[in-house]
């Protein structure tokens, strides 16, 4: 997978499958499943660190996270986010912050926020020879400027972002809590791709947080999350039965021990 094929994708109709992944091995049964795209989210540090928000992600963790899915992948799209900080100084920082993405993993592209007033970093940052993923709409590292988690619903302000985040370069863009009627327009507005968080059926492809989509993740759950699963009991049942087991002296048992 590379970013040339979500352009063709885009063209043919087909639709992107995108999941995040914080680890090798995650990031290789997700590879193995099909995904088309892993996304090293800075949602690392809610559903990974523990914080309430993302913005305590540094570009170092970032990186370290990156390295460890990029070895997972075999066929997918490695995409790295660039956290809160880490392109927001200048150009020349983001232009700084995206190589060391690109040398220090495998990643293949990497994410940031922002319509129009990052579009001339975006534009940097492609014309450095690394592609870019756009991310509009809720925009979680300017949680504190937006005052919370909210629906974005400005469809004009969202469309301008949108166009100005594809004029700028970028191959594809990441629409987050967007009313399905807006995402639409945007989608079929847009030569690049739009992959959806939140944002309706209309999208040509669709993100989630995996922690989100395993049941792992037992804090916030927001209302576009499907869960596929319930790990989250599972784990926690199999420490309780090896905890048992430890205690009363069947594990390890004969079988499981070295002579």
């Amino acid at each position: 997978m590379t970013p040339p094929t979500l352009l063709r994708w885009k063209r043919e109709g087909r639709r992107v499958v995108m999941l995040t992944a914080y680890d090798f091995t995650t990031a290789r049964l997700l590879d193995e499943a099909g995904v088309d795209a892993l996304l090293v989210g800075d949602s690392l540090g809610t559903v990974v660190q523990g914080h309430a928000t993302t913005l305590k992600v540094t570009l170092d963790q970032a990186i370290y996270h990156a390295e460890m899915v990029a070895r997972g992948a075999r066929r997918a799209l490695v995409i790295g986010d660039l956290p809160f900080g880490s392109y927001h100084e200048s150009r020349r920082q983001a232009i700084r912050s995206a190589c060391r993405m690109l040398k220090e993993t495998e990643c293949q592209a990497v994410k940031l926020e922002g319509g129009r007033r990052m579009a001339k970093t975006i534009r940097a940052v492609v014309e450095a020879d690394v592609p870019v993923v756009g991310h509009v709409g809720l925009t979680p590292q300017s949680i504190r400027h937006l005052g919370g988690y909210k629906v974005q619903r400005d469809a004009d302000a969202m469309l301008a972002d949108a166009v100005a985040v594809a004029e700028a370069g970028a191959f594809a863009i990441v629409l987050e809590c967007v009313p399905t009627e807006i995402a639409g327009r945007i989608t079929e507005t847009l030569p690049i791709p739009t992959i959806g968080i939140g944002a309706g059926p209309r999208c040509d492809g669709q993100v989630l947080v995996t922690p989100d989509l395993l049941g792992l993740f037992e804090g916030f759950r927001p209302k576009f999350v499907r869960r596929y699963a319930e790990l989250a009991g599972a784990v926690r049942e199999a420490a309780g039965r090896y905890a048992e087991d430890v205690r009363g002296g069947s594990f390890p048992a004969e079988a499981e021990s070295f002579r």
